[in-house]
Formats: C-alpha cells, sequence, structure tokens
C-alpha cells in the first residue's frame, strides 16, 4: 500500500481514533496527546503495515498499545509496593514532580481509594501498579492467571467510579 493511501485512510479515522483515544484517557487533552503519538507511530511504521491486515485494526491496536505503555511507564515512576502491617500498601516515592499541592492531594485521594479495596483486589492490583505482569502476579498470589486479570480488571473500573469527580 502506498505513502499516501495510509495516510488518507488514517485522516478519514481521526474522528474514530479520537473518540477511542478519550474512551482509554478520560481527559480531553491527554486524548489529543495519544491520537498525536499513535498518528506519528502510524506514520513512522507505515512500511510494516501489510495489505490485507484490517487498517482500523491496527491503527486501533498501536493505539492501545501505547496508552498501556504510557500507563505502565507511569505507574512504574509513581508508586512503589512494599509490605507493611498493611500488606501491599501503596506509597508516593520520595521525589515528586507535582507543581501544585492539588496534584499531591490527588495520588493520596487514589491511594486511600486503593487501600479501601479489599485485599483480594488490592494485592493483585498493588502489583501490577508497581509493574508486575500478570503471570507473575498469579505465581506470587497463588491466584489462576484468568482471576489475576478479572480482579485488576474490576479493580480499575471501582477506581474509576470512585474518582470520577477528579476527570
Amino acid at each position: 500500500m502506498g505513502t499516501d493511501t495510509i495516510r488518507t485512510k488514517l485522516v478519514a479515522i481521526q474522528t474514530n481514533l479520537l473518540n477511542f483515544a478519550y474512551t482509554l484517557t478520560s481527559n480531553r487533552d491527554d486524548a489529543y496527546d495519544l491520537l498525536q503519538d499513535t498518528t506519528l507511530k502510524v506514520l513512522d511504521n507505515e512500511d510494516k503495515y501489510v495489505d490485507n491486515v484490517n487498517f482500523k485494526g491496527w491503527v486501533f491496536t498501536i493505539m492501545r498499545n501505547i496508552f498501556i505503555n504510557n500507563y505502565r511507564r507511569m505507574a512504574r515512576t509513581a508508586t512503589v509496593v512494599d509490605r507493611s502491617e498493611d500488606l501491599y500498601q501503596i506509597n508516593l516515592s520520595g521525589q515528586t514532580s507535582f507543581e501544585t499541592p492539588e496534584g499531591s492531594v490527588t495520588v493520596h485521594e487514589i491511594t486511600a481509594v486503593i487501600n479501601s479495596f479489599s485485599d483480594e483486589f488490592k494485592v493483585p492490583f498493588s502489583l501490577h501498579l508497581a509493574g508486575y505482569k500478570y503471570a507473575e502476579i498469579a505465581k506470587r498470589t497463588g491466584l489462576p492467571l484468568g482471576t489475576v486479570k478479572s480482579r485488576i480488571f474490576f479493580a480499575r473500573k471501582r477506581l474509576q467510579e470512585r474518582l470520577k469527580d477528579f476527570r
């Protein structure tokens, strides 16, 4: 497929991509940033696109992967898992880059919400935030892989619901 054809197709799905980015980020500015990152990644890798592959699916997969990688990178730099009396309490690392006190309060609110979860959700979710892979979490907790994935999914949904006012 030619460069012009890929660019034409990419321009044609920009609105769909922006909507998908917004559902992932729940923030307009972050959605635009994700859209821009995705567009650049697609253009940088257009030589890897194979004609018989669903173009829209290929681009959406790139966007989802960028979002996941950014989320994991952010989670690794912002949290630490430790074994304290509370078992797997998330603490803010010593060095913060918050420009305002409100940013710090938000982290404390997120931590409080996560700590309010029962251990069946808090432990796998905290390990996931710390950068552990699903299989590693399953091995550490002795839970089946599918159970770990679903508990992390439901913990994420609960966190989003409880913090919807912060968006």
